[in-house]
């Protein structure tokens, strides 16, 4: 098969060839930079500076040689940076982004952490008025996609994964602070629906004019995300996440299927099983990254309960195993996951979430290496 065939049989509900793989096509899908660096010591690859692809994950674009080392199944489209507007760097390793949220690194810290919210406290409906929005039509974000598209689709045979992410309620979270966030959902949820309606507008109109650009027969898969629970539980009840959320997902994805035939993954962390049969009922076609360290996020009862109507793309532990185990005990875990959830297709191999600064390189040498030859069809381990 093609890898392009791969990605899409697994979506399908298919048997491949062999399990599909996939590293960086999306930014909860790749590496943090120190974990990258590794990787490339570790294989012997020339040295690189890296392109960082999110600067508060500090997560990278993998070179294209480390790609194709590792035949990996996906090649990333995602739409460029606004020209209107650049992150606005502030003393004390701090930036202001264009939804004007100020972040900031501590010392010796690996991420960015949010230190302020613009919209917290108690804001009214004429705050979001006078609030200073992102431009969803700058010329910036769609230069040159379109081109990337067809350079990827008719040039080479990799799924094109198409990053919008297009958050409602991380972003949401983040213009009112965590705490503000969830007085609202109990005690204003007119205001956060207000909120979340002005976030959509924009989404949906960026959306727009990115497949204005692109011809939706060049991608494969588009991926979109929102966090819907922590490790324990919903992050938001479901009576709350259908009268507030699961409208404006809808409304997401029914805007990208008026462009494109693209499968769709939609990214959370966390216990979401809560949550999928929702996500189906919007069209959603695959779930990542598949924390298996959370409640009910057990390999085998996910593919009983649910791998007959959706793909799970993700699923190798990325905080004890990859971190903290053996090569031996990575060997174990990719072949208990690969045989849990990649029996009659539904299964795309990744990291839960990017690779983190303490995962071993040899240990994501040795996911990768399993995953090949374990994971031909049919599946034997």
């Amino acid at each position: 098969m093609t890898h392009r065939e791969r990605i899409l049989a697994a979506c399908n509900h298919q048997e491949p060839d062999r399990i599909p793989i996939d590293i960086g096509a999306t930014k909860v899908t790749s590496l943090h930079r120190v974990a990258y660096q590794n990787l490339r010591k570790h294989l012997g690859l020339e040295p690189r500076e890296e392109t960082v692809w999110d600067q508060v994950q500090q997560i990278v674009l993998p070179d294209e040689d480390l790609l194709q080392y590792f035949d990996i199944d996906t090649r990333p489209l995602f739409a460029g940076p606004p020209d209107n507007f650049k992150p606005i760097e502030l003393e004390g390793d701090r930036f202001r982004d264009q939804w004007n949220v100020v972040r900031q690194k501590p010392e010796n810290g690996f991420y960015y952490d949010i230190v302020e919210s613009p919209l917290a406290g108690e804001p009214t409906l004429e705050d979001l008025d006078r609030f200073s929005w992102p431009d969803p039509d700058d010329p910036g974000i769609v230069r040159g996609v379109g081109q990337r598209a067809a350079t990827l689709h008719e040039q080479t045979d990799y799924a094109v994964v198409f990053h919008l992410s297009a958050t409602v309620l991380h972003t949401s979270q983040f213009l009112r602070g965590f705490e503000g966030w969830f007085v609202d959902i109990a005690l204003r949820p007119d205001f956060m629906a207000a909120l979340m309606d002005r976030i959509l507008e924009i989404h949906l109109r960026t959306i727009n004019n990115l497949f204005r650009e692109v011809d939706g027969a060049h991608v494969d898969v588009v991926f979109l995300s929102d966090d819907l629970a922590i490790e324990q539980g919903p992050m938001i009840s479901p009576a709350s996440y259908r009268e507030l959320l699961k409208p404006r997902h809808r409304k997401l994805i029914e805007t990208v299927k008026n462009h494109t035939d693209a499968k769709i993954l939609y990214h959370s962390c966390g216990a979401v099983h809560h949550f999928i049969d929702d996500l189906i009922e919007i069209g959603v076609d695959a779930i990542n990254p598949v924390q298996v360290t959370a409640q009910g996020m057990e390999t085998s009862y996910l593919k009983e309960s649910f791998g007959d109507r959706i793909t799970f793309w993700g699923g190798i532990d990325t905080r004890h195993v990859l971190p903290q185990g053996t090569v031996e005990e990575v060997e174990a875990e990719v072949k208990r996951v690969i045989g849990d959830l990649a029996p009659n297709g539904g299964y795309v191999l990744n990291f839960v979430h990017n690779a983190q600064p303490d995962v071993k390189p040899e240990n994501i040498c040795a996911m990768i290496e399993t995953a090949r030859e374990a994971g031909t069809y049919p599946i034997s381990v």
